[in-house]
């Protein structure tokens, strides 16, 4: 009889690596260029719209450009470039206004603080993050209006909030509106949603009627109807008051966002937290809160995206941000020409670009973070 060999394999076959054509930039080009015929044309298409572009506007921007002058002068010869000799005169006042020159570094100072507890907070993997949150909230408010108006007790000369602007104004103005739409919010959100009769009409009569009025209508009323409802003497200044509709504005935006992913939540994580004997306060904040800001960050980071590009309209009501100084620094004669117009606004342009493709691209960070901890 013949013998039958067997071979019993305990250990996989090593897997043998990918085609090169499904892999590496090839098969990326292929699966998000050139997919299919329509996507391949429109591909061509940018691409020869980008070579016949972008090297004029290089040139432009570099070569081209006047970077170095006393005065307008030179840029109005050379009409061919920017003119980024104007941007490094006006820096100063296109970053602090008419702030006094020898109380600037407390400006600096704010701005470094802000910046490091922004990063501090923002860093997923960065130790103590609850100290950076109660820092930010708690005590960088007062401590920026201790040094940013002055103080008798630190023994800073008092700066009136009319001679604040530029970038100061733009960042305090998107920093409070950003750190104060958010809870009010969420409070308007659950408020809308509440099984109080009285809560909910409040709630909803107030997120309908802020919806339906234009951003300028909005800062105009709490320019001039501010005063109206307080004591005098406790009258906010030409400052808060904008800040204040602000931040009442963006908050009605943002309490649909909210409310949207209420909605998504299904019922059996409300039913879940109050079988483990939750009460409501704890389920929200532990429970159902977490999970519904998680699922509408892209709309959040949209809300601040617009807040943030809506701080220019506040030129409306007599304050000067960057954009107003920016306006205000075309006015000297001595840097008169269109090219510098055109260099000045594409300099705005790009400060308002950076942020604002910072905040998305810092959302979209989170969202990959979040959804692998989901996965995990």
């Amino acid at each position: 009889m013949a013998q039958t060999l067997t071979y019993v394999r305990f250990a996989p076959e090593p897997e043998e690596p990918p085609p090169v054509l499904l892999r590496g930039p090839v098969a990326w080009a292929r699966d998000n260029l050139f997919s299919s015929i329509a996507s391949g044309l429109t591909t061509l298409t940018f691409v020869a719209l980008a070579i016949r572009l972008l090297p004029p506007m290089i040139a432009w921007a570099t070569t081209l450009a006047v970077w170095n002058a006393p005065d307008g002068a030179l840029c109005r010869q050379h009409q061919d470039g920017a003119c980024w000799a104007f941007i490094a005169a006006k820096l100063d006042y296109l970053r602090f206004g008419s702030y006094p020159a020898s109380e600037r570094w407390r400006v600096d100072l704010v701005e470094a603080l802000g910046a490091s507890l922004t990063v501090w907070l923002l860093w997923p993997k960065a130790p103590c993050r609850g100290w950076a949150a109660a820092l930010f909230f708690a005590v960088y408010p007062v401590l920026t209006l201790a040094l940013l108006r002055g103080s008798e007790a630190l023994r800073l000369p008092i700066v009136d909030v009319l001679l604040w602007g530029g970038m100061l104004v733009s960042f305090l103005t998107a920093i409070v509106g950003i750190v104060f739409s958010l809870p009010l919010g969420v409070v308007l959100a659950l408020g809308r949603r509440s099984q109080m009769p009285v809560v909910r009409l409040a709630s909803i009569m107030f997120i309908e009627f802020v919806r339906g009025v234009p951003f300028i209508a909005i800062l105009f009323m709490a320019n001039t109807m501010l005063p109206l409802f307080v004591p005098e003497a406790w009258a906010p200044d030409r400052l808060l008051r904008p800040l204040i509709g602000i931040a009442l504005f963006s908050a009605a935006y943002m309490a649909e966002e909210v409310r949207g992913g209420l909605q998504s939540l299904g019922r059996s994580q409300y039913e879940g937290a109050m079988a483990l004997g939750l009460d409501y306060p704890r389920m929200m904040a532990l429970v159902v809160l977490p999970q519904a800001l998680t699922m509408v960050i892209p709309g959040i980071v949209n809300n601040f995206i617009g807040l943030f590009m809506d701080t220019t309209l506040i030129s409306v009501v007599g304050l000067t941000d960057f954009l107003e100084a920016m306006n205000n620094a075309f006015k000297d004669p001595a840097w008169s020409g269109p090219t510098i117009v055109t260099t000045g606004y594409a300099f705005a342009g790009m400060f308002y670009f950076a942020f604002c493709y910072g905040m998305a691209r810092y959302s979209r960070f989170l969202e990959r973070m979040l959804a692998e901890g989901r996965r995990r």
